[in-house]
């Protein structure tokens, strides 16, 4: 009978002595097993039984049954006096293989966190006291000057001080295309320099620089748990005692009706319950899964802070976007020369760039940057003068020029109604129209804006096709930000919202029973990223954005998102599938165990079977969680055309309506497009109401109002 359960007529006789196996076997018991035999009992001491209890219980019993066959076997039956040292051996061995197996597997997860460590030179060439030295990474100093040469990596992240160069930094950023550094830009410790030779400033050394707090992050994200984790933790709770009742019924029962010898039957049986019930497999579902994941992030340039964001990430069917510095790059820039006779572009611009150099603001700097890209040459400017609200104006080469708004040139007395169109245009797109006259004539309309970032108008067709609302946030006002919502194909806009007001938009969004995910940049934008489900901070933003986030994209381009939301995604597949294993192998093998099957067609299940079993099950959990590691970012392609829809307008704060850019106003006098809520003045007439984008443009209406409601209609 007991062939049924071990085939042993290839075993020689001298092994068969059980003497000699107990002093094999005693070692292994007592010493191998013994990390897992004391876990066991203080699991069980506890009352939290866990796996290891389950294997302690099943070896004890075994391994005391055959005690008892060893040294007093005349208290047994005699066709009962069998001893199963062996099967303490082998499943001893097996549990401790596979757990080395598991082992080998999870610190393979841990590449990640290795690949980065490795980035980091190991020496740094600075320059002290007029002398270029060679130092340790660890002697590196804040203020410390660095010399890099083509191909050496940086060591620590700073400033360039002077010369330039190429550097790819998609080691860190997860962007392909190197990046032309310059005086006066950061760069990033670990990166690549390629071109030139260039010296910077150390700013950030040691635990301080971005690559040590990637390492950080991406630790801490490995070793938390996600909700899903510690729902398995809870049923594994339960899993446990229960399993160890079933192994006690099973041994009650075959031992009342089990075939002969019943007792060594039950024993064996219920042994196998106790072995083949092991939750190793549940217990590695999720933690690997979680590793191999948040390790994948980082090397495609995602900060994921926590497992419970990488899971709540999968869920999210809103996106709320920040515009200015996540949507757009953040700083203006020239967009438009439109001339109006007399002049090309390129003259315009000159003239105009030259003097828009002596002014300090922003907008001018934006005009300056865009005549030096075309490589103009600016000439001399005299009797310079700002007006203020206004504009400026000055001589150039002897020529007199006006930049500013309409109420500059209108105060100058020169008739801007050739520039009217252009100026409505710009205005409807969300740009700055700045009007040019030269020498007592309308010359003029330059744009300037806030331009969008490369990929974003790709970004957010990417994730609506992936079934996610996109909202775009903003304090500007509502023309503008439709203007930019129809650029990137956003539906609905957020706007005029105040930077206190923006963490309560998105608790509004969530009480309409939303997962909402929320990415910004700056500083007003931390509590909003706190409130969301899933925060994600753009990684050119400010230190408390990133600190208040769940999720970091170091690059600043929002694909990062779209390849995170893809990577929870992945990463929850793979972990429910895990679970199906897990628990689809319990589900079978536990009956089975028990001797379901006995009745019917006279299948059992040894011991030793049992564990080989389960320390495959483990390993077929660890192999499918490693699939994760063939997880390859989706590229995020451009969209060669947005559909042209107005989207709606929500107005942030304390306001509730909701509009549509249809219901923007044009004055009647310049033809500008505003918004009636921040118009500077309005009027009435012929049952109409008329609002004005300056008090000036109000005061000529009222002189004449007949003419220009008729030019409205």
């Amino acid at each position: 009978m007991l062939t049924e359960f071990f085939d042993v007529t290839w075993v020689p006789d001298l092994l068969m002595n059980p003497w000699l196996q107990l002093a094999l076997i005693s070692p292994v018991m007592g010493y191998t097993g013994w990390p897992i035999h004391k876990t066991g009992w203080l699991a069980l001491a506890h009352r939290s039984a866990d796996m290891n209890s389950l294997i302690t219980l099943g070896t004890i019993a075994a391994f005391g049954y055959s005690l008892v066959v060893t040294f007093v076997p005349g208290v047994l039956p005699l066709d009962v006096r069998e001893v199963y040292y062996e099967a303490v051996g082998v499943i001893i061995t097996l549990i401790l293989l596979g757990r080395l197996l598991e082992t080998k597997a999870k610190a393979g997860t841990g590449e990640a966190i290795r690949t980065l460590i490795g980035l980091q030179p190991r020496t740094a060439r600075i320059v002290r006291d007029g002398v270029e030295l060679e130092v340790a990474i660890d002697d590196v100093r804040l203020a410390d000057v660095v010399v890099v040469r083509p191909g050496e990596k940086l060591p620590v992240d700073g400033e360039v001080l002077e010369g330039s160069s190429s550097v790819d930094e998609s080691m860190v950023t997860g962007e392909p295309i190197p990046v032309t550094k310059k005086p006066g830009d950061a760069v990033i410790g670990a990166t690549i320099n390629q071109t030139g030779t260039f010296r910077y400033n150390a700013t950030k050394v040691g635990a301080d620089t971005m690559l040590a707090q990637i390492i950080n992050l991406v630790r801490q994200a490995q070793g938390s748990k996600a909700p899903i984790q510690r729902l398995v933790d809870r049923v594994s709770s339960y899993f446990v005692p229960a399993v160890i009742g079933i192994a006690i019924w099973t041994f009650v029962i075959w031992a009342l009706v089990g075939p002969p010898p019943a007792f060594v039957f039950a024993l064996v049986a219920a042994v196998s319950v106790l072995i083949i019930a092991c939750p190793c497999a549940l217990g590695l579902a999720t933690p690997l899964s979680i590793t191999v994941g948040t390790g994948k992030g980082a090397t495609a340039g995602i900060l994921i802070r926590s497992a419970e964001a990488l899971e709540t990430a999968h869920k999210l069917d809103t996106v709320v976007l920040d515009k200015t510095g996540t949507i757009t790059k953040g700083t203006p820039a020239l967009t438009d020369v439109r001339p109006t006779g007399g002049c090309t572009e390129d003259q315009l611009l000159a003239l105009v760039a030259a003097v828009e150099r002596s002014s300090e603001h922003p907008l001018a700097a934006a005009i300056v940057a865009g005549a030096h890209a075309r490589d103009l040459d600016l000439p001399e400017v005299i009797a310079f003068d700002s007006v203020t609200g206004q504009g400026v104006r000055a001589l150039v080469e002897g020529r007199e020029v006006l930049v500013g708004n309409h109420r500059l040139l209108a105060g100058a007395g020169i008739d801007i109604q050739a520039l009217q169109r252009d100026v409505q245009l710009l205005a409807a797109d969300g740009k700055t129209p700045m009007l040019a006259a030269v020498d007592g004539e309308a010359a003029g309309v330059i744009g300037v804006a806030d331009t969008l970032k490369d990929g974003s108008a790709a970004a957010v067709a990417a994730l609506v096709q992936r079934g996610i609302e996109v909202v775009m946030m903003t304090g500007d006002n509502r023309a503008t930000a439709a203007a930019i919502a129809r650029q990137v194909g956003i539906n609905r806009v957020v706007a005029e919202v105040m930077p206190e007001h923006k963490a309560r938009e998105v608790k509004r969004l969530q009480g309409e029973g939303r997962i909402v995910g929320m990415v910004g940049d700056g500083i007003n934008d931390a509590p909003a990223l706190a409130q969301a489900d899933v925060g994600s901070a753009i990684g050119t933003g400010t230190d408390v954005a990133i600190e208040s986030s769940d999720i970091t994209l170091i690059s600043g381009a929002l694909s990062g998102l779209v390849t995170a939301v893809d990577l929870s995604r992945a990463t929850m597949r793979n972990i429910r599938q895990n679970l199906v294993f897990a628990f689809l192998y319990n589900g079978l093998g536990i009956p089975i165990a028990a001797g379901a099957l006995y009745p019917t067609f006279g299948w059992t299940l040894s011991p030793m079977i049992a564990a080989g079993a389960m320390a495959l099950s483990s390993l077929s959990v660890v192999a499918n969680a490693n699939r994760l590691r063939g997880f390859t970012p989706q590229p995020v392609h451009d969209v060669a055309d947005i559909p042209a829809t107005d989207p709606v307008v929500e107005v942030g704060g304390d306001g509730e309506e909701e509009i549509t850019m249809s219901e923007s106003a044009t004055d009647p006098v310049c033809g500008m497009s505003i918004d009636p809520t921040s118009a500077a003045a309005s009027a009435e007439h012929g049952g109409r109401t008329f609002y004005f984008c300056s008090t000036h443009c109000a005061d000529q209406f009222r002189a004449e109002p007949d003419t220009y409601a008729t030019a409205a209609n």
